[in-house]
């Protein structure tokens, strides 16, 4: 059981990061198996790609530091880009931070200085949000409530 969260947290804590992971595909095998209750599998989800996104943040928040060196991956006009964006659509951009270029937000929310609780708040429900509809698809979301 304990294997099972901890693969989870793992897998769902890359996958909020900018490496190359789908904890939805992991998530949905667990539920499957039922090697575990649906709750706790819900919850080390959540709490794994939360978790994985305030790194996504921190970085973002550290960004300042770095993007006048000549090594640093992202070009000035890409991050001029990502500001007019977030400064447009704001925080409550962060309810997307689930979807495909959620990665970009939540480095963007570092970038702008977004307040920590504000953040978590945000990407912590959406997250959520995102793998309880992920459950309730695979179970028909009948069995979901139970």
């Amino acid at each position: 059981m304990t294997g099972v969260l901890a693969t989870m947290f793992a897998v769902a804590f890359g996958a909020a990061t900018l490496l190359p992971l789908q904890s939805e595909i992991v998530f949905t095998a667990f539920q499957i198996q039922a090697a575990v209750p649906l709750w706790a599998l819900l919850l080390v989800a959540s709490v794994g790609n939360t978790l994985g996104s305030v790194l996504n943040y921190a970085l973002g928040w550290q960004i300042p530091r770095f993007r006048d060196k000549r090594w640093f991956p992202v070009t000035e006009a890409q991050l001029d880009k990502a500001q007019s964006w977030f400064t447009k659509y704001g925080k409550w951009s962060l309810l997307l931070s689930w979807a495909p270029l959620g990665d970009a937000i939540t480095v963007a929310a570092g970038v702008m200085r977004t307040p920590l609780i504000v953040f978590v708040l945000l990407v912590g429900f959406a997250k959520t949000a995102r793998y309880v509809v992920l459950a309730a698809a695979v179970v028909g979301g009948g069995e979901l409530l139970s």
